[in-house]
This record gives structure tokens, sequence and C-alpha cells, in this order.
């Protein structure tokens, strides 16, 4: 039971900061897939909302300490993203691109209210968390 516990807590945390290496690390310390996937995707989503809760001056901050363009720039892949497909693409590459935190500036700075964000967000990582529990479950490598 504890093994379970500290896997879900793991993939998590992991899921906050780093969600491509969520699943497999909880997975690893001994959760379930099925609570692994739970916990990344809860983890993923409190990322989401620390940002958007938090107020301007920590994503501030943020923007500058992870070097966030918070300005359009066609050259950057997530810009193009979002000129392309908008709050939906941002919302399914995020967790293996630039994660909650940045997602959540990025999508702030041009203008989306938080509400739609955090949706987005939320519900555009649970294919990310299908399709990595299938690959641990099938024994894929998917984290280094």
């Amino acid at each position: 039971m504890l093994n379970m516990a500290t896997g879900a807590a793991i993939a998590f945390g992991l899921g906050f900061l780093y969600f491509v290496g969520a699943i497999p690390a909880g997975v690893a310390a001994g959760a379930p897939i099925w609570l692994a996937a739970i916990s990344a995707w809860a983890g993923y989503s409190v990322g989401a909302l620390v940002v958007l809760l938090a107020g301007a001056p920590l994503r501030d901050w943020l923007a500058r300490k992870l070097k966030i363009p918070v300005e359009r720039d066609s050259s950057k892949l997530i810009w193009r993203i979002w000129e392309k497909w908008g709050l939906a693409g941002l919302g399914l590459l995020a967790p293996v691109t630039i994660g909650p935190q940045a997602g959540s500036i990025l999508a702030l700075a041009v203008g989306e209210r938080a509400v739609r964000v955090f949706v987005a967000l939320s519900l555009g990582v649970i294919p990310c968390c299908v399709l990595f529990a299938i690959l641990v479950g099938f024994g894929v490598k998917i984290a280094r």
C-alpha cells in the first residue's frame, strides 16, 4: 500500500513539473498504471491551475525564468501551433513540449480566459495520459 501511495505521489509531482516522465516513474515506484496516469493528470492540471491563480507577478517571474516567448514569433514551434490550432492545439501539445506552467502563461499572454486555459490544458493532457499508460504497460521506454 505504501508503494502504491508513493508511486502516486511521484507521478503527481512529476506531472506537475515533467509530464513525460511522470507515469513511468510512478509505475516504477509501485503505483498501478491506472493510478500513475490519474495522478500524473492531476499533477499536470494543478501545475496549470497554480499559474492561473497565482497572478501576474508569478507569471511574469516564470516567463523570465523559463525564457517563455510571450511575444508572437512564428519561428518558434509553439507559436506556429497556436496560429494553426489555437488553444486546442496548445492543450494537446503542451504536455510533451512546454508543460502546463508555460502553456498557461502563453495562453494568458494572447488574451485567453483562465477558465478556458485550465479546461484546455486539463483535457488536452488526457490523450497523452492514455498513450503513455499504454506504452508503459507494453514496456516501452518513454523517458530517460
